[in-house]
């Protein structure tokens, strides 16, 4: 799916951007990015469910456990992942030499890498990076910093907003990276949320873990969830207004910035997901419970047959209903509705799509719809953010390593 992207010129006061290129990518492009905050942040992360984890995931997590960072370097191109001890030996390396060019402690460095998995990442190579991206860092930075960290992304994907809290103005933004490998929590993805502003540790968790449910952990491509998954977010404080707790005037201003921020990375990198021509969002309500509602969103979201059908246009919904009564999920079959945006094509259990077929046939022509399934069991809901499954998709990851 082609998205036309603004340009714009991205600043968070108290952090410079740098990315360049070591020669990790063929082609050339920048695969080194670092973001250096001028002091060190408040921070907190979420990483992937995978058991088999990345070098730069297993460092990372250990590293924002503590509360403190300053520093993320990142490289594209190799994830650094089933790589063993030596992978692990090559992450520390990394940030020994980013902390020594910055004057400041390793501990507050936190790496984290993505590309192909099970290829040894050349140290030379890196250390040139690191080299050269400590010299490169600037406030203009960003976008920088963001080209550096892509692998098969067709745009860059970022967002920001300020707003006020009290007297003080304060700066949300984000960046991400990834278009495949992308399941329900999290995915082969990247994303990093900075503020200047200051905000106590238990306030930054729970606006993240406020922000996740409908955005990072609400997203479907293909199903997989990647070695490298990272999200972390950031702030520095610099705004000076007086630290954001959960109670705090302000915090929820904040909190639902954030929540934007992640939402609208969340959209964008299924919008990019590998050969996507649709984005589906796939809504589920009147479950008996919150886990009955994300077990039918998640089983529509994935399956390959729903998802072909949204990619050839095809309003039928038997592949969803289907979908739904294999997801383990408790309902009655002869009470299901199923929409397609505000128009019903399955009434109490029975399709009646060929009443309103030409409707239909408008409506999932679209490049996003949503479908709603309505399960008239209870009233706890779910959400996913699907891509559509493509040639384009097959096409491309059936040669991804030649």
């Amino acid at each position: 799916m082609k998205v036309r992207m603004r340009r714009d010129k991205v600043r968070v006061p108290g952090f410079r951007f740098g990315g360049v290129a070591c020669g990790l990518k063929e082609s050339g492009k920048r695969d080194v990015a670092l973001i250096v905050s001028q002091q060190p942040a408040t921070a907190v992360g979420v990483f992937t469910t995978n058991r088999v984890k990345a070098a730069p995931v297993l460092i990372g997590q250990k590293r924002v456990a503590a509360g403190r960072v300053q520093a993320i370097l990142v490289n594209s191109g190799n994830a650094n992942a089933y790589t063993g001890r030596d992978g692990m030996r090559v992450a520390r390396a990394m940030t020994r030499r980013a902390s020594r060019l910055l004057a400041i402690d390793d501990a507050l460095v936190v790496p984290s890498s993505t590309g192909r998995i099970g290829c040894p990442l050349p140290r030379a190579a890196v250390e040139r990076g690191v080299d050269a991206v400590v010299d490169d860092l600037s406030e203009d930075g960003f976008q920088r910093a963001l080209e550096g960290m892509m692998t098969t992304d067709a745009f860059p994907k970022f967002a920001s907003e300020k707003l006020k809290i009290g007297r003080r103005e304060i700066t949300v933004a984000g960046m991400a990276k990834g278009a495949g490998m992308i399941a329900p929590n999290m995915a082969t993805m990247l994303a990093y949320l900075l503020t200047d502003a200051a905000v106590s540790r238990a306030g930054l968790r729970q606006a993240l873990h406020r922000a996740l449910p409908e955005s990072f952990n609400a997203i479907v491509v293909d199903g997989d969830t990647s070695t490298n998954d990272t999200v972390l977010a950031l702030a520095n404080g610099v705004a000076g207004n007086r630290p954001l707790r959960p109670r705090s005037p302000g915090f929820a201003a904040f909190s639902e910035a954030l929540g934007r921020i992640c939402h609208k990375l969340a959209r964008y990198v299924v919008k990019d997901g590998e050969g996507a021509s649709k984005v589906v969002d796939v809504i589920v309500r009147g479950a008996r419970s919150k886990g009955d509602a994300e077990k039918v969103a998640d089983a529509i979201a994935r399956s390959p047959l729903c998802k072909t059908a949204f990619y050839g246009g095809d309003p039928y919904a038997g592949r969803i209903v289907c979908a739904a009564g294999y997801s383990g999920a408790r309902f009655n079959p002869d009470r299901l509705d199923v929409f397609v945006d505000d128009l019903q094509i399955v009434d109490r259990g029975v399709e009646v799509v060929d009443r309103v077929e030409a409707r239909a046939n408008r409506i999932v022509a679209r490049k996003e719809f949503s479908v709603t399934v309505d399960l008239h069991s209870g009233r706890a809901g779910a959400m996913r953010m699907a891509s559509d499954l493509t040639v384009d998709y097959v096409r491309f990851n059936s040669d991804y390593r030649t």
